[in-house]
């Protein structure tokens, strides 16, 4: 595929958003470390936006790392699959972060298992090609892209081979990789960049070739210039652009990631194929690369564990399905003033009471907070400021959709657009009211009848 480098048409940044103290420096120059193998790791069979997957394996079945757990017939679907060797126990139900019962299947350790070098060199090392793509047809890719069980790692979840595949009534001519890690605390995708460039750069081409993209574009925050001057590196001589944008809540949206980089707008309700663009997250595109020129399913990701309520704040690879209190072990344990446990960031993560909990392929991070970081204050009755709608990236009234998610006043939230809302958070932030804007919107989105 011939490409042209062009200059990003975006101004860097975008109306609204908020500038909240980023936290990074707790976990930034932590080198991602491998999580030993754990005993058991217990595997959800959905972790995507779609279809339930269902078993595929029988209890005390003996599996090999990479195996199939779990598979659905349909389109909007994503595998899952064992990143330990072992045997599977019976299947039971699990809770996930965002509060979703599921099946999952455990799988305890048994046999030889990957050494943590053998284990990295094989998800992030060795050499990764940036010419050759063009032997590669779209439904090549997208077809190890669905076996592989790739979603989106940005949090969504969303099947990845459903996303890039071509829509020709919407055709794509840019790929947009967000590498812009807004959330306050995270660093995995930053570790990520710094440390493993290469595969991202080959994933962005693959999912370039199989979207129909003519253009790839890099976006990172400029608080991150290290990762900037890698993928630069990294990217040299295949055509794709590296952007630093402004430092800015919500900059990891998609909306607002596209507007400051390339300078379109994605209209209220729309989605990115509405103005020619498909976005994919740094992690995303290298397990693109992975799972296409290597044959390799996603089994596991990094997680950033941060927060002043933990000893030692660290990125970790881990297996997917290993456990929340795990992965807060391996960084030294809680210290005594924690008092809240986030899986994700403090914006838009869920606040989890059981550390038994298992990761998914979402999981970017597990936030640990002391009583100092949380302030609990009485929510007081909303006092007109207007500040949730001044900080609202997509021009939306925070205070009008609570209101009707709390009321069940559904003509008024589909109204006032509630199913537009990303979560990001910010109105919460800012209310001086203390009313749990983003709980109540996410609530009322998870009850509004369907029309």
């Amino acid at each position: 595929m011939s490409r042209t480098t062009l200059r990003s048409r975006g101004k860097g940044s975008f109306a609204r958003g908020i500038h909240p103290h980023d936290w990074k420096e707790l976990a930034a120059e932590a080198a991602i470390e491998i999580l030993p193998t754990p005993a058991e790791v217990t595997i959800p069979l959905v972790q995507h936006i779609g279809a339930p997957n269902q078993p595929t394996t029988k209890p005390r079945q003996d599996v090999a790392a990479g195996d199939i757990l779990g598979d659905s017939g349909a389109f909007v679907c994503a595998p899952v699959h064992t990143p330990i060797a072992g045997k599977t126990a019976l299947p039971l139900r699990v809770t996930l972060p965002n509060g979703r019962h599921v099946d999952a299947v455990p799988v305890k350790a048994e046999g030889d298992q990957m050494a943590e070098q053998a284990l990295w060199d094989d998800i992030f090392g060795g050499s990764w090609p940036t010419d050759g793509q063009d032997g590669l047809d779209a439904d090549t890719i997208l077809a190890r892209i669905r076996a592989g069980g790739l979603v989106g790692m940005g949090g969504a979840g969303f099947p990845t081979h459903v996303k890039l595949k071509p829509n020709p009534a919407k055709p794509v001519d840019v790929l947009l990789v967000n590498g812009s890690e807004c959330e306050p605390y995270l660093t995995a995708d930053y570790r990520l960049m710094v440390e493993a460039s290469a595969p991202i750069v080959a994933g962005s081409l693959l999912a370039a070739q199989a979207a129909g993209a003519v253009r790839i574009v890099i976006s990172i925050e400029d608080n991150k210039p290290e990762a900037v001057a890698r993928m630069r590196d990294a990217a040299a001589g295949t055509g794709i652009e590296v952007v630093a944008t402004t430092t800015k809540y919500p900059m990891g949206g998609e909306k607002q990631l596209i507007l400051a980089t390339l300078g379109r707008e994605v209209p209220t309700g729309g989605l990115p194929l509405d103005c020619g663009v498909v976005v994919v997250n740094v992690g995303t595109a290298a397990a693109i690369a992975r799972a296409v020129l290597r044959g390799k399913p996603l089994t596991h990701r990094i997680v950033t564990v941060s927060g002043r309520g933990v000893h030692r704040p660290c990125n970790l690879l881990a297996p997917v399905g290993v456990s929340h209190g795990a992965l807060i072990a391996a960084a030294g344990g809680l210290t005594d003033q924690a008092v809240r446990v986030i899986s994700g960031g403090p914006m838009m993560g869920f606040a989890i009471s059981n550390l038994d909990t298992p990761i998914t392929k979402g999981t970017s991070g597990i936030t640990v907070l002391t009583g100092q970081d949380v302030q609990a204050e009485e929510e007081t009755p909303c006092v007109r400021c207007g500040r949730c709608v001044d900080v609202c990236p997509l021009h939306l009234v925070p205070t009008r959709l609570a209101l009707a998610s709390r009321n069940k006043d559904w003509n008024l939230a589909r109204r006032y657009y509630l199913t537009a809302c990303m979560e990001c958070g910010s109105c919460s932030y800012v209310c001086p009211a203390r009313i749990p804007l983003v709980q109540l919107i996410r609530a009322g989105k998870a009850t509004m009848p369907r029309e």
